[in-house]
Parts: C-alpha cells; structure tokens; sequence
C-alpha cells in the first residue's frame, strides 16, 4: 500500500499534525524520518496512506502548520518526492 510521509522543521510541528490528523479521523503515525530527509529539520516526520494527502495538506493548510517537504512511499522501499503548488 502506498502511504505518504511529511517532513517538519520541528518536533513541536509533527506532533501538531500528528493530533490534527487524528482528530480529522486520518490514520497516521509520528516517526523519525530517514537521515537524507532530515536535510535542516528536525528529522520527524507523519505517515498515513496515500489516499488522505489531499485532505492531509488542506488541514495542514487550515491550522497554519508549516512543513519542509513530502514523499510517496511506494511497498517496494521506493520514495519519491512530491512537488505541488500550494498557493
């Protein structure tokens, strides 16, 4: 199953959207993010599955809880990074 991956710049940041997430009934858990992904953050990181990253970024949005990057995560260990206009 694919899931994706958020990266924040602070702990304090992932822990917001972990509780966010949670509270909008997405399914996600807070990790630490591989070391080549911590480039300037603080290296957590949320999970949840693909099919919630719109509803995902539109909370993040809403809340105002900024965040460096994010990935697809693919079963077979591939991870890509997902670009997307915001604005």
């Amino acid at each position: 199953m694919k899931s994706f991956f958020i990266t924040f710049r602070s702990i304090t940041y992932a822990q917001r959207c972990e509780r966010v997430f949670t509270a909008a009934g997405i399914r996600c858990h807070m990790r630490r993010a591989p070391r080549w992904m911590e480039e300037r953050g603080c290296g957590y990181g949320v999970e949840a599955k693909l099919g919630e990253l719109n509803e995902g970024l539109q909370i993040l949005r809403k809340e105002e809880i900024p965040f460096r990057k994010s990935y697809l995560l693919y079963p077979d260990g591939v991870v890509e990074e997902l670009r997307y206009d915001l604005s």
